[in-house]
């Protein structure tokens, strides 16, 4: 069979683009990556409207990426802070690479705006891909094969 043959909304990407389908869902998760955690900061930082981050975060905790946290200051009413769940936190990869694709081919002149690094030593951080086995695979490298969990295109 070829991949063309078989279909698509099975497929793990199509179900992930789902979830994180728009600019704003990405950079929201980018700030809540950064440490933005408030509703407030998060909408003075993105620069989006209220009812935009409200559906884009629902969305997110409907899909177990966030979690609602109620928070007090200081007598005033309870308010919301959005923590990424373990299934968000494993998304970092996802933003590295487009970070890393961002940098590579959109940078200006000047480079990066920010460069990603690790806390312990200070060196860069990149993702590359690496089988099971250790070795580099990308490009030619690497394939898609479909398990029994895929299905042919016009199957129920």
């Amino acid at each position: 069979m070829r991949w063309a043959d078989y279909d698509s909304e099975t497929c793990s990407i199509a179900r992930s683009v789902d979830i994180l389908h728009d600019r704003w869902t990405l950079l929201l998760m980018r700030d809540l990556i950064n440490g933005v955690h408030r509703f407030e900061a998060l909408r003075a930082h993105l620069g989006v409207s209220r009812d935009v981050l409200s559906k884009r975060l629902a969305a997110l905790v409907a899909a177990g990426v966030v979690e609602r946290r109620s928070y007090q200051d200081d007598g005033e009413r309870a308010r919301a802070a959005y923590h990424l769940t373990e299934a968000g936190r494993e998304l970092q990869p996802v933003l590295v690479a487009l970070l890393a694709w961002g940098d590579k081919y959109l940078a200006g002149a000047a480079g990066p705006p920010a460069v990603l690094e690790h806390i312990g030593c200070g060196a860069a951080v990149s993702v590359r891909l690496v089988c099971d086995r250790g070795h580099e695979a990308a490009g030619a490298h690497v394939r898609l094969r479909p398990t029994e969990a895929a299905r042919l295109r016009g199957e129920s």
